[in-house]
């Protein structure tokens, strides 16, 4: 019988919250020298480049970043020269002389800003941490602010994917946070497709949020990586959506499969913590749905972003009837704050479409 992920309520101890921070199934086995630059963006090279010395330099610092013996501060200090400096926040920098406890990985979606994340990590000798953003929060939901920074702070390395302030709660939450692991030596690397004094434009913009955001902008040099996305670089259109039947028979067709009705789906995240999504569909080899239809309210926009990242994670291919996916987000919501997160959902949905026209094909 197909199983149905509305019927799954996955619970999460705070140690596996701990445990899972490393790469997802998609990236635990990328490296610097799978990443394949453009030759037309010569700032994907530079960031190869950039990073793999950064890595070096991280990986450099005696029993993790905040082991020097004289306070996490000395570590990068000793590391860098008290007196170096990096590019300004709001420049790109192309790793000469970054100075600063953090890297800030800016660009368009599609353009491998995970990949050479996920390739920063592996390169980095440990102790060391990866998770998303939501992961973070959730940790610190799950363990308390404290014990967050006991678990976080004897770190070589923090790697946090898909970085972004939804809120002012956030907002100050990261910035101590990061604070406080910056203040203990940990080396901080973040990937996100907004600038980091941006973080939040149009979404908040009281005078106590700003200086935080600008706190946490002071903490990076920053890394543009220019590009197109390369999940649809020479690929054929997303495949047009299937008929009900089609979804059905392929659901069945494949061990593993998940089958909901795409609005039952949707209700059901929203009474699950985004940190749970990716248990959800752990396990599951196909996700099909019926009844795609355009999302009109942000929250659950949102959601259906955060699952679709959880998806992509975990390669699980993507059936679907109803409208389009690239129709998934509409004019309204892509005109909004979050349009950058729709835009990369809609990108990472359509390959998942893609593996799963595969698999149609072949059915």
């Amino acid at each position: 019988m197909v199983q149905r992920l509305v019927d799954r309520r996955p619970q999460l101890r705070p140690d596996d919250l701990v445990a899972a921070l490393v790469p997802p199934p998609r990236f635990d086995a990328v490296r610097f020298a799978g990443y394949l630059p453009d030759p037309a963006e010569p700032s994907q090279s530079a960031a190869v480049t950039a990073l793999s010395a950064f890595a070096d330099r991280v990986s450099a610092t005696p029993g993790g970043a905040g082991r020097s013996g004289g306070g996490g501060r000395g570590g990068w200090s000793g590391l860098f020269g008290r007196g170096a400096r990096g590019s300004r926040s709001g420049g790109a920098s192309r790793g000469a002389g970054m100075a600063r406890p953090g890297v800030y990985l800016d660009g368009g979606f599609g353009v491998g800003k995970t990949h050479l994340l996920a390739s920063l990590w592996h390169a980095v000798a440990g102790p060391k941490a990866y998770g998303t953003f939501v992961e973070l929060t959730s940790l610190v939901g799950a363990l308390g602010f404290a014990a967050t920074v006991r678990a976080l702070s004897g770190m070589r390395l923090l790697a946090i994917d898909e970085f972004e302030l939804d809120d002012p709660g956030d907002t100050v939450l990261m910035s101590t946070l990061l604070t406080r692991l910056a203040d203990a030596g940990v080396a901080l690397a973040a990937t996100s497709n907004t600038q980091p004094e941006d973080l939040g434009v149009g979404r908040f913009a009281a005078a106590d949020f700003l200086r935080e955001i600008q706190g946490l902008a002071a903490r990076f040099d920053v890394l543009r990586i220019d590009g197109t996305d390369y999940r649809h670089r020479g690929l054929p259109a997303p495949p047009s959506p299937c008929l009900d039947a089609e979804v059905a028979a392929l659901a069945a067709a494949h061990e593993g499969a998940s089958e909901d009705g795409f609005a039952a789906l949707c209700a059901h995240l929203a009474g699950l913590h985004p940190s749970r999504y990716g248990a959800l569909v752990d396990g599951v080899s196909l996700v099909a749905w019926h009844g795609v239809a355009p999302v009109a309210d942000q929250a659950v926009a949102l959601r259906v972003v955060m699952l679709a990242d959880r998806l992509y994670d975990r390669s699980i291919p993507v059936v679907a009837s109803g409208v389009p996916l690239g129709e998934l987000f509409g004019a309204e919501l892509l005109a909004g704050p979050h349009r950058k997160k729709y835009q990369r959902a809609v990108s990472r949905l359509a390959a998942l479409a893609r593996d799963g026209a595969r698999l149609t094909a072949a059915a």
